[in-house]
């Protein structure tokens, strides 16, 4: 006597969850250029790491005689996998039952996944298409009432859903139509993908065009408007992408703000100058140059990562390595309003400094920023207000800050490269050049009953700039100790090395204090 029969019926109920919604389904799947939820977890996890947790959970269909006919799973997926070694919790919408929808679903599952990682300090991975909300509208006839959003006692799944984000690293990969609390639950990430054939929204087009906008899914939430909008940090071409990025992401963090991010061994030479940085800046303060050449020519080579490129972006951000040691790195973009902080850009920085904040990550700044955008936009839009927000989150940081300033640091967003109340590293190149405010404009102002009364007003003019320029020379204010050090320009990886190990033994773990994690 024997438990086979059972392991017999377990074995026939786990092949029937692995046929997901049917053969039809998983072909208009496949034929639609999408992979199933179990292809997807395949290829993000380690391989033959996954162990997935309610597998045969469903709705079952039994005879006369009460013996399973047939089982169709619930349309979630999860359990917990390995990524590049290190364990992680994956969870994953079934879109051939039903279309990824709460009415084929069982709420336990996407909640037990998400405790799994809060509890258990582990990174979570959400694989998000379809809506996996509160129902259809069918589900008013079916359930015979209308379902209150959250109701009694269904508000828990999105209590973790937001205070994962103070805790764990959480990847969203939107991979198909993805709406309601699906497209919540992507933009409640720390890092959010989405293939450039997929489209999110709050509502979906049949919905919107009650409203009178007749769109297609990707006119109202295609790859090109989430990033944009800043709502979806990297748009791809495929799935194998998206899966990629993630892993990359997920490699320069902590597993949970109880731990320090890893560091690797490094074989690029600490000490090595580029000797295309005497160069980078042009002597035209009128003439743009790119920055990302200069980002890869100090960080580790390869290593950086940028992270929602097509938002804010006068404003660089995105992982690196320094000798080996996680940074979030912050670089002005002057192709960009020459590097003006516009109210997006603000909203970007306040995102990326919670997040180094949350998962004890010096910043390193790289700094070409002429002050906040101005003008009747920019007005409109609270740039200020915004701008306030960020030079909060900047001063409430407590991780080393370096800041290097390349050119220009004007105004109160020029105040905002390195938190105000506490020790930072801070170099200039010979290329810096700052004040309360830029010449250009400014002279005119300051000395319009000068330059009003000269018998030649642009000779005056011209006169004024020059003499001003002499008294702007970064080795003024260094003479006057109002800036430590101007640097060889190749010397500036050789000194964020210095910052990374000396930064190392000051980052405590744990929760951040004062700072709130936002998605």
């Amino acid at each position: 006597m024997n438990w086979k029969p059972e392991l017999d019926d377990l074995a026939r109920r786990e092949a029937f969850a692995r046929e997901m919604g049917g053969v039809d389904k998983v072909k208009r799947q496949r034929d639609q250029g999408r992979l199933t939820v179990r292809e997807r977890i395949d290829k993000l996890v380690d391989q033959n790491s996954f162990h997935e947790i309610g597998a045969i959970s469903g709705i079952a269909e039994y005879d006369e005689s009460n013996e399973l006919k047939h089982l169709t799973p619930a349309n979630c997926v999860f359990g917990r996998a390995r990524v590049d070694g290190r364990t992680v919790v994956v969870v994953g919408d079934d879109f051939t039952v039903r279309g990824g929808s709460a009415d084929a679903s069982i709420s336990a599952k996407p909640l037990m996944a998400e405790e799994m990682a809060h509890d258990f300090r582990l990174p979570i991975v959400r694989v998000i298409e379809g809506s996996g909300g509160g129902g259809s509208v069918k589900t008013i006839e079916t359930k015979g009432a209308a379902n209150l959003p959250g109701g009694v006692g269904g508000t828990r799944w999105y209590w973790y859903t937001t205070a994962n984000l103070a805790r764990v690293p959480v990847v969203g990969l939107g991979l198909g139509s993805v709406a309601g609390l699906g497209a919540a639950r992507l933009a409640a990430t720390h890092y959010s993908i989405m293939t450039k054939s997929s489209a999110m929204f709050v509502a979906g087009p049949p919905v919107v065009k009650r409203l009178g906008q007749d769109l297609t899914k990707q006119e109202l939430g295609g790859a090109d408007i989430q990033t944009r909008a800043g709502a979806i940090d990297q748009a791809v071409e495929t799935e194998d992408e998206a899966f990629d990025y993630a892993r990359r992401f997920l490699s320069y963090l902590p597993s949970s703000v109880y731990d320090l991010p890893p560091t690797i061994p490094c074989t690029d030479d600490p000490e090595r100058a580029e000797e295309a940085l005497l160069k980078a800046v042009p002597r035209n303060r009128r003439q743009v140059y790119k920055m990302r050449p200069i980002i890869e020519a100090v960080v580790d080579t390869g290593s950086f990562f940028e992270v929602a490129a097509n938002f804010g972006r006068p404003v660089i951000t995105g992982l690196a390595r320094i000798e080996g040691r996680a940074v979030l790195l912050l670089a002005s973009d002057p192709f960009h309003y020459g590097g003006s902080w516009t109210a997006d850009a603000c909203q970007k920085v306040v995102r990326w400094v919670d997040f180094a904040e949350t998962f004890h990550l010096p910043v390193v700044y790289l700094m070409d920023c002429p002050g906040f955008m101005i003008g009747l936009e920019a007005e409109k839009s609270a740039t200020i207000r915004h701008g306030v927000r960020a030079m909060a989150a900047v001063n409430q940081s407590t991780v080393p800050w370096c800041t290097i300033i390349i050119r220009n640091a004007f105004g109160v967003a020029g105040v905002v490269h390195q938190p105000a109340n506490r020790f930072s590293m801070r170099y200039a190149w010979p290329s810096a050049y700052w004040g309360s405010l830029p010449l250009e404009g400014g002279i005119e102002a300051a000395y319009r009953a000068e330059i009003d009364a000269a018998s030649d007003p642009a000779a005056k003019l011209r006169e004024i700039e020059d003499r001003l320029n002499k008294l702007r020379s970064p080795f003024r204010s260094a003479e006057k100790f109002w800036v430590e050090e101007v640097i060889d320009p190749r010397k500036t990886r050789s000194l964020l090395c210095e910052f990374a190990r000396l930064a190392e033994p000051i980052r405590t773990p744990g929760p951040p204090g004062n700072m709130s994690t936002r998605p």
